[in-house]
């Protein structure tokens, strides 16, 4: 009996001598994929500030520039910095150069919806069509650039997101000269929920591509 006695405390004892260290285990596993959490949304929220940035100061640039509003230079001074904000924010992925030719693209499509939103202004059919051939190009320019720099973006997936996101620019545009405010703040909406969808599209792509930064 004695014996049994003994052996049942010496087993007992290792029982509750190995539970904090399963504990600590079990904590630091919850912690570890905390951080992992944490760094997946942080570049989430930055990514998804920034499109939604780029949409809302782009219809600003359309207000301003319709209406020829004084503060159209200032307006369009702001969108630019956007798309330098956004080409930073691939940097520490893809690296300086990289994150400045993303910028680059990126301000171009600024400057040719620029064009767009000037003839589409004075009626000048002609031109809207020209300048947007070009920002369909400009648009094949980024897709094809950040497809080849990370394969987890899907050709076809996001150069529908980016023809997309020229529609609803150009419906909010041709809603306004239109007078038609229902479908202006309709396609606005809009333009905004899928530059969030694209902007969560980039940031998945980047995760699964470097997983090692957000361990």
């Amino acid at each position: 009996m004695k014996k049994w006695f003994i052996t049942f405390v010496l087993v007992a004892s290792m029982v509750f001598i190995s539970m904090p260290f399963q504990v600590f285990a079990e904590e630091s596993q919850t912690v570890n994929q905390t951080c992992i959490n944490e760094k997946v949304i942080k570049l989430k929220y930055d990514m998804q500030k920034l499109w939604i940035e780029h949409a809302w100061w782009t219809r600003s640039l359309i207000v301003s520039r319709l209406a020829g509003l004084e503060d159209q230079n200032k307006v369009l001074e702001r969108l630019l910095q956007n798309q330098v904000d956004i080409g930073n924010l691939i940097k520490p992925y893809y690296g300086e150069e990289a994150g400045n030719k993303l910028t680059a693209l990126l301000k171009e499509h600024i400057v040719i919806a620029g064009k767009i939103i000037d003839a589409a202004k004075i009626g000048d059919d002609k031109n809207v069509n020209k300048y947007n051939k070009e920002w369909v190009k400009n648009a094949d320019e980024i897709v094809l650039f950040l497809t080849n720099a990370n394969p987890n973006w899907s050709k076809k997936e996001l150069t529908e997101m980016f023809y997309t996101h020229l529609k609803l620019t150009i419906d909010e545009v041709v809603y306004r000269l239109q007078k038609d405010w229902d479908g202006d703040i309709k396609s606005a909406d809009a333009n905004e929920a899928h530059l969030i969808m694209m902007g969560d599209m980039l940031t998945d792509g980047i995760v699964k591509q470097f997983p090692q930064k957000f361990n």
